[in-house]
């Protein structure tokens, strides 16, 4: 987004140390840091806390995006400097490497992303590595800018064909990672299925030779490139195709050599000598081995280049030229590194970060973006040692955006600065390491002091956009993050509280002219980026509790039906749960028991035990109908917790047809049934329930033309309260991430170990939207109450804020089996972090 003031990338939040360092310390060698696809940043600094006399080099430091003060620090075990960071491809393992030639892999522990262990190592003693990648799993997927306008999400997400580095029997990708040392060497490790680890070596060329700076890229047909150098601008930039096999369970390396460049720079007399040092080297996607950039260097300054591969005719000797042609003969071709663009002389780089949004960078694409003005994944960034950021066309690279560090301000490209910045004295803050986020909409950053930064780049890159072309382009990373299953964090950082309703709209039409198959992939996770959605404007935080109940709802739905099983063998395609379903659709009569008999009871017939662990759950279910009909008469206002349901036909019919399967239950175990607390000894409260919610439902089922509730239906919902003790509904917390909290252009500073708080509000205390926080505390899946000061360690979601408790106190299978859904993740599909029992 651009303001007035034309800024283009602001400060998003800074984190510093707690106890930073006495001594204005440079580090000798890059910090590394990795920004993975679930939102994950990993970094690792080799400061020395004077303080406290502790070494910090050989820590690696993990954090999640929106809780960036709960920083967890591991140990790491390696005896050298972390030279490597590197996340897999679905973000919940971390590789790390030394100076020392130390590999190690991390996992998460119980599936905590503030816990973590080692499950794998492998070693190159005394060899530093300097290159490091996981093997590719052969998943790449397009984004097509000028589809954008498509209605078919597979028109505008498309898989492309690629193949794993390394196969398995029936075609599985095989993992493991590959390195490369300063001596030449490249090394694989391979992960076995029985967990064993495989690993070889092998020299990349017959002369082995020191390697500077190096890189790694895959190719479409499974290779693996190799780009490495010696850190010279004067010698060449070699390139090594390298193929990964297995044979007689032994792991196989061959190599070959490829087309080699020399820089331009070292070819044009003015520049000869004055940039001696190769600095950076990358490809510019880890896909794409066609297209590499440089980065020549001198204490002074700096220069960038582009270069392509390509096929090039072989020119002829004259001699051949009159030869009469042989029919069908091709001229010979050659693969050649061409240069595709370099910019001027530079202020000294520190750092390098390439886009990760995998759109095509053709000349045709280049016209595209010009013409749809879509400019995330377009633009690489660069980082000085003036503090100073710049974002270059990643072909072109002319300048696209400026960020003058956190003391100065953004402008526009072409705008002069009011006043000159003046330079203070000893060493200048700047940036060590720099990672874009999945969408490019971000760029986290370790300075030279250990601290961590966040900024945030806008969509527009400085072009002025209108208000929909705009809310178009989040939508439609809003989209691709839905597809690939990536968190969209970083696209929420430009979703201002104005766009939110914009935004809901837009996204539930294009959902709805997906086919029926996609929809029901993408079900759960459309109705997550809703709620995570609603969270950043305070008219809509009450739409948040709806989603969040909508996810409860469906999760609950689908493990109750997974427990009927067909009375007979031989039973049609259909199973209970779908049977049911029709039958309560076709049926529309308000008495529950009429509606039962249409059913073949014999296929509810559970255990004792199971049906009564699952008590809480069928409570849920049973409060939250009894809600809902009880406010009905007070929901004209959409801040109101429960407005989403009463226009959701789909959801109000979920709930009708639980009811039913709870009432066959109840007659097989009376003590699995809700407990209502009733005015009168004679009110059967389930029949009132079911009666009220069919007239509801029956107003809302055709979701093309809703009707009101009538009169008599808000009367009876009036009477209700006086009927029956109506639950105060324990809706989820708002969520103490930051991401609510930086929708404003004006930088936070954090610190490690301190969670933010609202000015004003006790730093004690756990903001929450519809409870006081001396209230009953949840475990909000498994609906069970904790008390107001829990004892039990529990686990937060990253994402909705949602509470469970860490262990399980279940010993039934059913409720195992409910679960084993959120295990991993959260209903939402966030990740889960601990949290210690006195902050639960």
């Amino acid at each position: 987004m651009i303001e007035k003031g034309g800024i283009i990338i602001s400060v998003a939040y800074v984190c510093e140390w707690e106890k930073r360092p006495k001594s204005n310390h440079c580090p000798s060698i890059p910090l590394v840091c990795a920004w993975s696809c679930r939102n994950l940043i990993a970094f690792s600094t080799d400061l020395k806390n004077e303080e406290e006399d502790k070494d910090l080099s050989h820590m690696i430091h993990i954090i999640d995006t929106d809780h960036p003060w709960d920083v967890y620090s591991i140990n790491s075990g390696h005896t050298e400097v972390i030279s490597c960071l590197e996340w897999d491809q679905s973000g919940s393992r971390l590789l790390s490497a030394d100076g020392d030639g130390q590999i190690k892999c991390w996992g998460m522990t119980e599936h905590l992303v503030n816990s973590w262990e080692c499950t794998q190592s492998s070693s190159l003693d005394g060899d530093p590595i300097i290159a490091l990648s996981w093997l590719h799993n052969g998943v790449k997927l397009a984004l097509h800018v000028e589809k954008s306008g498509s209605t078919n999400f597979g028109e505008k997400f498309s898989r492309v064909k690629f193949s794993p580095s390394l196969t398995l029997f029936g075609g599985k990708p095989m993992e493991g990672w590959l390195a490369v040392t300063v001596s030449g060497l490249v090394t694989v490790s391979l992960l076995k299925p029985n967990g064993t680890l495989l690993t070889a070596s092998e020299s990349l060329c017959r002369l082995r030779g020191r390697v500077a700076v190096a890189d790694i890229a895959f190719t479409g047909g499974g290779n693996i490139v190799v780009a490495a150098t010696d850190g010279s601008s004067s010698s060449p930039v070699q390139f090594y195709k390298v193929c990964v096999s297995v044979v007689n369970e032994k792991c196989r390396i061959d190599t070959e050599l490829l087309p080699s460049l020399f820089m331009r720079c070292t070819t044009d007399p003015v520049r000869r000598d004055k940039y001696p040092a190769v600095t950076h080297l990358k490809f510019l996607t880890r896909e794409n081995s066609e297209q590499v950039l440089l980065c020549a260097s001198s204490q002074m300054g700096s220069i960038v280049e582009c270069w392509s591969l390509r096929k090039e005719g072989l020119p002829v000797n004259n001699i051949f030229q009159h030869r009469s042609p042989v029919v069908g003969e091709k001229q010979p071709m050659i693969l050649k590194w061409r240069i595709l663009s370099a910019t001027n002389d530079l202020e000294r780089v520190s750092a390098v970060a390439l886009p990760k949004l995998p759109i095509s960078i053709s000349n045709t694409d280049l016209k595209v973006a010009s013409d749809t003005k879509f400019f995330p994944g377009l633009g690489l960034a660069l980082a000085f040692h003036d503090g100073s950021i710049q974002i270059l066309h990643r072909l072109s690279l002319h300048t696209m955006g400026v960020f003058y560090g956190s003391s100065g301000s953004s402008q526009r490209v072409g705008e002069e600065p009011a006043i000159k910045r003046q330079r203070a004295g000893g060493p200048t803050l700047h940036f060590k390491a720099l990672q874009f986020s999945w969408t490019s909409l971000a760029l986290v950053g370790v300075d030279n002091q250990g601290k961590l930064h966040m900024i945030r780049v806008s969509p527009s890159m400085g072009q002025m956009l209108d208000m929909n072309t705009l809310l178009r382009h989040l939508l439609f990373l809003l989209e691709y993050c839905m597809v690939t299953g990536y968190d969209w964090w970083d696209v929420l950082l430009h979703a201002q509280p104005s766009m939110v309703h914009n935004l809901l709209e837009k996204l539930h039409e294009e959902y709805m002219r997906q086919n029926q198959a996609l929809q029901q992939v993408l079900s759960t996770r459309i109705v997550a980026v809703k709620a995570s959605l609603c969270k950043l404007s305070s008219a809509t935080a009450a739409r948040a509790c709806d989603f969040h109940a909508k996810l409860l709802l469906i999760a609950i739905s689908s493990t109750l039906k997974s427990l009927l099983r067909p009375h007979v063998l031989n039973t049609p395609d259909k199973s209970p749960g779908d049977r049911l379903s029709e039958i309560c659709a076709k049926n529309t009569d308000t008495d529950i028991d009429k509606v039962m008999i249409n059913l073949k009871t014999e296929e509810f017939v559970l255990d004792g035990p199971p049906l009564q662990s699952l008590q809480q759950l069928i409570q849920w279910v049973g409060d939250f109908v009894l809600y809902l009909l009880a406010n009905l008469p007070n929901q004209g206002s959409i801040v109101r917790p429960g407005f989403g349901f009463l226009r959701d036909g789909a959801s109000l019919g979920m709930l009708r047809e639980m009811l039913v399967m709870i009432r066959i239950w109840g007659l097989l175990k009376p003590g699995c049934l809700p407990i209502y607390t009733a005015t009168s000894d004679n009110q059967d409260s389930m029949f009132l329930l079911f009666r009220l919610l069919t007239k509801l439902w029956l107003c809302s089922r055709d979701e093309s033309h809703p009707q009101d509730p009538d009169e008599t239906l808000i009367d009876e919902c009036c009477l209700l309260p006086s009927q029956l003790l109506v639950p105060s509904m324990d809706w989820l917390p708002i969520n103490d991430g930051v991401i609510t909290k930086i929708q404003s252009k004006h930088p936070l500073r954090l610190q490690f170990g301190k969670p933010y708080t609202l000015p004003g509000v006790n730093p004690n205390a756990q903001v929450e939207v519809f409870r006081s926080p001396a209230s009953q505390r949840m475990d909000h899946l498994r609906c069970l109450h904790l008390g107001i000061s829990p004892t039990e360690d529990s686990k937060a979601c990253t994402r909705c804020g949602c509470v469970t408790m860490l262990r399980s106190p279940n010993k039934t299978n059913a409720m195992r089996q409910w679960e084993q859904r959120w295990i991993k993740n959260c209903l939402c599909g966030g990740l889960w972090r601990r949290i210690p029992s006195t902050l639960t």
